[in-house]
Order: structure tokens, then sequence, then C-alpha cells
């Protein structure tokens, strides 16, 4: 699967009742409330990291591709958009780039 296809899962799920969808029933709370448990979802996936579970991480790992989507959609950014600026930032030094937005 590609974060696309994600993409395109999430908004379809987005697009039902949110009597039938988690994530229709957590986009119906909010942009705020997406953002909080993409965070809930961040922390989980960086305990497993440090923990060394591999199994652990990649399932929360998951968890946070899917709920970024999910966020991204709450506030109308297409994955697009981002994938635009990964290519744009590929080009230049992770350090150079730091530099860049500092200023």
């Amino acid at each position: 699967m590609t974060l696309e296809e994600l993409e395109q899962i999430v908004a379809s799920r987005a697009a039902a009742s949110p009597d039938e969808s988690w994530t229709a029933k957590l986009l119906a709370k909010g942009p705020e409330k997406v953002a909080e448990k993409f965070g809930e979802e961040a922390i989980e996936a960086i305990i497993e990291a440090v923990k060394s579970d591999r199994a652990g991480l990649t399932s929360e790992a998951a968890d946070v591709l899917f709920h970024l989507l999910v966020m991204l959609k709450s506030r109308g950014v297409p994955l697009s958009d981002v994938m635009s600026e990964l290519a744009r930032r590929q080009h230049q030094s992770g350090l150079a780039e730091k530099a860049r937005r500092q200023k």
C-alpha cells in the first residue's frame, strides 16, 4: 500500500457517517482533537522505539501514518503538497534546510 492509497482510504472513511466510521467520528470532533490523537499515536510510537520493540513500533508507526493523513485531511492539506515539499527539500542538505527555517 502507498501513502496515496491510504489517503484515498482516509477520504472515503471521512465521507462516511460518524456512526459507521472511526475516521469520520474523529474528524467530526474538529482539527484540534484530530491533532491531539495524532500526538498520542506519535508518543506511543516513541515509547515502542525506546523499548526496542520492533513489532510494537511497526504497529504504532502504522497508526502514526494513518493519523497524520487524517490530520492533513482535517486541515485540507493534500498529501501531494507534503510530497512536493519533501521533493523541494531533497536538493539541499538537512542542515542547510534547518538553518533556512531558523531565520
